[in-house]
Formats: structure tokens, sequence, C-alpha cells
């Protein structure tokens, strides 16, 4: 179980081809089990990775949404980031599939460790 989860944590995104098609529900919970805190949720028939990261203050969530925001930009992959005092909600999902793909369990995973950082250094 640790190889998977070191596996998320070290893996990038690949593009998603045309004939890509969402995870299926088993799919989804064995990559959910490797997580911390994220949920599925379902918005305009949409499934969504969602996880609220905290902070100690509205700069500190800032940051944190600057450097996942970088981070994003890197791998070409975007999530939609709330910011807010103290609270970054981060909403990770593939567009182009109207779902969720491996990449956006990658993400979260990066998420996490970012997050994990951040927070360390508070």
């Amino acid at each position: 179980m640790q190889n998977l989860t070191d596996a998320l944590h070290h893996a990038h995104c690949v593009a998603c081809r045309a004939d890509a098609l969402p995870l299926s529900a088993t799919e989804r919970a064995a990559l959910l089990a490797h997580l911390s805190d994220w949920q599925i949720a379902e918005r305009a028939g949409v499934l969504q990775l969602e996880r609220a990261c905290l902070f100690g203050n509205f700069n500190q969530a800032l940051a944190f949404t600057n450097s996942l925001g970088a981070l994003a930009e890197a791998e070409d992959h975007h999530p939609a980031l709330l910011t807010e005092w103290g609270k970054v909600t981060v909403t990770w999902w593939s567009h182009a599939l109207r779902g969720l793909h491996r990449n956006d369990f990658i993400m979260a995973a990066r998420t996490e460790q970012l997050a994990a950082t951040a927070i360390g250094h508070r």
C-alpha cells in the first residue's frame, strides 16, 4: 500500500488522450485510500476531488495558493482554488473528461506534500 502512496507523490501528470475514460468507482476508491482528508463530490454531474487545507493566517494560505499554482502550471493540470483567511479549498478534476483521472489523484497527493511543507514552516 505504501508503494502506491509513494508512487502518487512522485508521479507526474500525463496528457489525457481524446479517448481517455474517467476512472471507475473501484479505481477511484483504490486511489482515494492513499490520500488524507480528500472527498469526492459531484457538481453539475462532474465528480471532483476536494480538500480544505488549513493555515495560521491569510498570508500562509496565499503563499500556499501561489506555490500550488506554480506546481499546477508546471504539470499543465489546474485546480479550482478558493483562498480564504487561514484556509485553501483545492478541487481537482479533469475538465476534458468531465470527471476524475489518475492525474487528479497524482495532483492531490502532491498537494498534500506541498501543504505539509507549508504547514511545517509556520
